[in-house]
């Protein structure tokens, strides 16, 4: 029978080892609780899609972060490596992107998220109304997600990312550049990188405009 709880390994000061049990209990809970949003998103796809006739969500990707990335991400933010400072610090263990054809989609499914009573938001950030230094548009939210094992509840941390389909097509090309081997990026690419963000969002306002006066 599994007997697993978040709050067993929320405490404890144990150095992590990612080839013992403990690390695979917890990298089971984010999995479930990555399932679960999965399920919630499906939900809100429905119901829009019944209600309003078209999509409003193009597609969802999710992951759960690699034991290496974890560490690697603990050691750039100078925390002991402790399942204690994991747990706390490392919001993004579990993640999902949510990517809508419209910007104009993403406050609606924001909202729609925000009406699962069993979700519970820890902190949003909205590069939309206030977009980063590269241009980049995005809503981001932390939140914790119930995770029932043998009537056993854990509130599990996820990372939840929704942006435009336009959006996502630059940030998926502007990470591939900037990670790419052989070198940062000189000033010349980044400054460009920053009025392509800039177009697309231009683009982005013009097709939501264009959505609401079809017909008109």
């Amino acid at each position: 029978m599994i007997t697993i709880k978040i709050s067993k390994f929320e405490d404890l000061d144990d150095k992590i080892d990612i080839n013992n049990e403990k690390f695979r209990d917890i990298m089971y809970l984010y999995s479930k609780a990555l399932k679960i949003m999965e399920n919630k998103i499906d939900i809100i796809r429905y119901d829009y899609e019944y209600l309003k006739e078209h999509d409003s969500i193009n597609h969802v990707m999710s992951r759960i972060k690699s034991p290496e990335s974890i560490l690697k991400k603990m050691q750039k933010d100078n925390l002991d490596i402790t399942y204690k400072n994991m747990i706390a610090n490392i919001n993004d263990i579990a993640g999902i992107r949510i990517i809508c054809p419209l910007k104009s989609n993403i406050y609606t499914v924001i909202n729609y998220i925000k009406e699962f009573n069993d979700i519970e938001i820890i902190k949003e950030k909205d590069y939309i109304k206030h977009p980063k230094k590269s241009g980049y548009t995005s809503y981001h939210m932390i939140v914790k997600i119930p995770v029932y094992i043998n009537e056993e509840i854990s509130n599990v941390k996820l990372e939840i990312q929704i942006r435009s389909l336009a959006m996502d097509f630059w940030a998926s090309l502007e990470h591939k550049i900037k990670y790419k081997p052989n070198g940062e990026l000189n000033e010349n690419v980044s400054k460009e990188l920053v009025k392509c963000a800039k177009t697309i969002n231009r683009l982005d306002d013009k097709m939501v405009r264009l959505f609401k006066n079809k017909g008109a």
